[in-house]
């Protein structure tokens, strides 16, 4: 099972929309906080579930949820089973 999270934008490193909280996926047994967390503190660019790439460094809360990264979100969690409800959870 995969961890999502959800988390900002601000660096346009390729293509995205950097005005939207995006989803990160962690691979089984990476916890995808500490994936967010990481690329932070180093400074090293993350990948969301819709292939935008930045390093984070705002607060998620205040931003709306990427539309394509919700869409990937609901679809793995109408796929498999013990997904969390929210994708932050």
């Amino acid at each position: 099972m995969s961890t999502i999270t959800i988390t900002e934008t601000e660096e346009v490193t390729q293509t995205g929309d950097a005005d939207h909280a995006h989803i990160v996926k962690a691979e089984p047994g990476e916890n995808a906080a500490a994936k967010v967390l990481s690329a932070r503190v180093t400074g090293t660019p993350i990948e969301a579930l819709c292939g935008f790439i930045w390093v984070p460094s705002k607060d998620p809360s205040k931003l709306p949820v990427c539309p394509v990264c919700k869409d990937i979100y609901d679809t793995y969690r109408a796929v498999f089973d013990g997904l969390n409800e929210s994708p932050n959870q």
